[in-house]
C-alpha cells in the first residue's frame, strides 16, 4: 500500500498552516482513512556544493531519516515545482558520506514530528515543526506529468473538506521556513 503511494516522478502537494492540530485530526477520523506512521522523527539532512548551485539551479538533495519506523531515503527534488523523487536506502549514514566525498555538504539539518494518512489516492501528512507550526500536506505522486492539474483540482477539494482555503496555504518549503529561522 504505502509503496504505490509514493511512486512517480511528479508530486502534487498542497502544504497549508493547520490553526488547530487536535481539529484537523478530528476530521480526519470522521473520513475513512488508513494509517501509515503516526508521530515519527524525521531528521532531514539537506545537501548542496559549497556554492550554493543547487539551490541556485532550484535543486533539492536530502537524506532523511524516520525513527521509530526505521525509514531511511535519498529524496531529489526539482528543478520545477512538482519533480519530486524519492528511494528507499538502507544505510543513510553511507549515503551521506558518499555525497560528502563527492563534495557535496551539509547546509542545514531538520528535524519535524510526522504522520502520515492515506485517504484514497492521496496521502495526507501531519507535520510539527518546533517554533515554527503544525501543516497538513495533501499530496500524490505520479509518472504521469497530463494529470497534474487533475490531481490539484482533486486535492482543492479534499482539502476544503477539512475547512482549509487558499488564506492557510503556505508556499515555502519546509527547507526554506528552517533556513529562514536559522537567520532570524
Amino acid at each position: 500500500m504505502a509503496n504505490r503511494h509514493f511512486q512517480g516522478k511528479y508530486e502534487v502537494e498542497l502544504k497549508f498552516r493547520l490553526h488547530s492540530k487536535s481539529e484537523f485530526l478530528n476530521i480526519l477520523s470522521s473520513i475513512p482513512h488508513e494509517v501509515m506512521i503516526q508521530d515519527n522523527t524525521e531528521v532531514d539532512r539537506y545537501f548542496d556544493r559549497p556554492d550554493r548551485s543547487l539551490e541556485a539551479e532550484n535543486k533539492s538533495i536530502c537524506i532523511r531519516q524516520m525513527e521509530p519506523s526505521g525509514i531511511q531515503l535519498w529524496i531529489v527534488k526539482g528543478p520545477e515545482p512538482d519533480r519530486c523523487e524519492a528511494t528507499d536506502i538502507k544505510n543513510a549514514a553511507n549515503a551521506m558520506s558518499m555525497l560528502e566525498t563527492m563534495g557535496f555538504e551539509v547546509v542545514l539539518t531538520a528535524q519535524k514530528t510526522r504522520s502520515i494518512y492515506f485517504v484514497g489516492a492521496f496521502h495526507i501528512t501531519v507535520d510539527s515543526l518546533a517554533g515554527i507550526g503544525d501543516f497538513a500536506e495533501f499530496a500524490i505522486m505520479t509518472d504521469d506529468e497530463s494529470k497534474l492539474s487533475i490531481y490539484q483540482a482533486q486535492l482543492e477539494e479534499l482539502a476544503q473538506q477539512f475547512g482549509l482555503t487558499r488564506a492557510s496555504l503556505q508556499t515555502k518549503s519546509y527547507k526554506q521556513m528552517f533556513m529562514e529561522k536559522e537567520v532570524l
